[in-house]
């Protein structure tokens, strides 16, 4: 098996105020894949997130990223490489145009001239925003801001995308059309959610982190049909919604 593109081994960490959210977590994955990260409110799930491109740094345990070690000394590197989208676009958009936004992290790597503009161009063109790059991003609606602001992490060419809750306050449309672009990207997806049928619908693999502890890395479909396991960890399908019933699974 190749190296994982993402690392986590013995990863703990404690909040100043005592807190312990996560305890000897380990995570490994590798280029290409597209992991579900599942778990109740609490879980851990954020801190982790957050370690992954040095915005925490671990109490105990360590964080990779390519072979690259998380630390102070590489954190502009990782910030290249580990692209986070977060749950509200208007975190990420800040600029007076979509193009201006884009650009802002490439440009700030150095890039300019028509280097920089074919880099914006191809990010908006595989969100499907290219024809919005001069407008500005509070006129767009809230699935498109949320297209923009994966194009921002994309213009950095990122080895991983993590997505904070990808789904939420979408549209079915809106949430149809992102599956679609998340599914077309050549880039390993580590994928925070809720939304256990966006999870399975996108992710063929899904692990469960529950009080900072891994409790379980299975397929998506295996993880979401273990009735005890999703019980005792609080994770509930929607009213209705059978993984038993869904004729074909992400490969």
């Amino acid at each position: 098996m190749s190296t994982p593109v993402l690392d986590v081994r013995g990863l703990a960490y404690a909040y100043p105020d005592g807190h312990q959210a996560l305890f000897g977590v380990d995570l490994h994955v590798h280029r290409g894949e597209r992991v579900a990260l599942l778990g109740p409110n609490g879980a851990g799930k954020t801190t982790l997130v957050l370690h992954l491109n040095g915005i925490l740094t671990a109490g105990a345990g360590s964080v990779h990223v390519s072979g690259l070690p998380v630390e102070k000394a590489h954190v502009a590197e990782i910030r290249r490489r580990v692209g986070i989208v977060f749950q509200d676009p208007d975190d990420q958009l800040f600029m007076g145009t979509v193009r201006q936004d884009v650009a802002f992290g490439p440009a700030n790597l150095g890039l300019k001239g028509a280097a920089l503009e074919a880099r914006v161009m191809s990010a908006l063109e595989m969100v499907g925003m290219a024809d919005f790059a001069d407008r500005p991003p509070h006129h767009l609606s809230f699935g498109q801001r949320r297209r923009v602001a994966v194009a921002t992490v994309l213009a950095m060419e990122p080895e991983i995308l993590v997505l904070d809750e990808p789904s939420s306050n979408l549209d079915p449309a809106s949430r149809r059309e992102l599956a679609d672009i998340l599914r077309s990207l050549d880039v390993t997806v580590l994928m925070v959610t809720h939304d256990l049928p966006y999870a399975l619908e996108l992710c063929p693999r899904a692990v469960v982190l529950s009080d900072g502890h891994v409790v379980a890395d299975d397929t998506t479909y295996d993880v979401l049909t273990d009735a005890e396991l999703m019980r005792a960890h609080r994770l509930e399908l929607p009213f209705g919604f059978d993984p038993r019933s869904i004729d074909s699974l992400p490969g």
